[in-house]
């Protein structure tokens, strides 16, 4: 369980669905294991997310890690009233 602010609480599984959610959002891409492969760290009003992807051959891999880099952060920013520092992605298979 993470704290966003004095009295207010967010379950590990919350944060995982959150960033899952947006980076599926994305087309061509799937989360790899996200209880395995996911890590969301909070500290200070401040995330930080590590992500491993697989993603649809034939998709331009930079363009598709930035977008789901904006759409995580973009997630987390809006849903948890938190800044992102880092969203970290690792695409390790193509599907």
């Amino acid at each position: 369980m993470k704290t966003l602010a004095p009295g207010i609480k967010v379950t590990d599984a919350a944060l995982t669905q959150i960033v899952v959610r947006a980076a599926e959002q994305v087309d061509g891409v799937r989360v790899r294991r996200p209880r395995r492969r996911l890590e969301v760290e909070l500290a200070d009003g401040a995330a930080r997310v590590e992500v491993e992807l697989a993603v649809a051959f034939g998709r331009v891999l930079p363009d598709v890690a930035r977008a789901v880099q904006e759409r995580v952060a973009g997630a987390l920013g809006t849903m948890c009233a938190v800044d992102v520092t880092a969203v970290n992605v690792s695409i390790e298979e193509l599907a």
